[in-house]
């Protein structure tokens, strides 16, 4: 699935300008039941590793994703800094010291984020978080891999498991974060977090395709 350097700048550079330009809508979203400070929080988080990019430690792919991990984790406030940190942490961490990665490598590296998420947040599937789109699309991969399907197709399909997961995160009712406060008025609107990871894994769909001209 990404067996090459220039596939994860793909994928990262993706997530950056994602969470650049979609501050607005998600922090519109947030608002609903949180603060509203979530588009802004990961957008300053990912700005600083925009700013920093050409200069991050490129030793390894491990060694990489823990200094994004590092980054994200000091510059984005509230809860969203240590998740989302936390998860390229552990993706760092299970990556090791390789500079290419195969399908399986790159579920790996999922779950553990997954379960870094699960440690550093206490959440679990079903409590109206990320982990509700996430865990989804890394199902998703590793079933289109033992299927034998193509990159193009896991990743496309991965693109359409997520959006649907992250839309069905209406009907939940949230049980971390600042949303937990509202109890049943949290139903009904979807979560952030989890569209944030559908906006981002239909951004990585479509641009990877175009993979082979970069």
């Amino acid at each position: 699935m990404t067996d090459s350097w220039g596939e994860v700048d793909l994928v990262m550079t993706t997530i950056i300008t994602t969470c650049l330009d979609s501050e607005k809508y998600f922090g519109d979203l947030d608002s609903v039941v949180g603060d509203g400070d979530f588009g802004y929080s990961l957008a300053r988080g990912f700005e600083k590793v925009q700013a920093q990019y050409g200069e991050l430690d490129r030793t390894d792919i491990g060694t990489f994703l823990k200094k994004v991990g590092m980054l994200v984790t000091s510059r984005i406030g509230g809860t969203s800094g240590p998740i989302w940190g936390t998860a390229f942490l552990r993706a760092g961490m299970t990556a090791g010291a390789t500079t290419s990665l195969d399908g399986a490598d790159v579920v790996a590296m999922l779950r553990a984020a997954v379960a870094g998420i699960m440690t550093r947040g206490g959440a679990e599937l079903g409590d109206k978080t990320l982990l509700d789109a996430l865990v989804p699309m890394t199902d998703s991969i590793e079933e289109s891999l033992a299927a034998g399907a193509s990159s193009d197709e896991i990743v496309d399909r991965a693109a359409v498991v997520t959006r649907s997961a992250a839309d069905a995160t209406a009907e939940l009712v949230a049980k971390r974060g600042r949303a937990a406060y509202t109890g049943e008025r949290s139903r009904g609107s979807v979560d952030a977090g989890a569209t944030a990871v559908a906006v981002i894994i239909e951004q990585i769909a479509e641009v990877w395709k175009t993979r082979e001209s970069r």
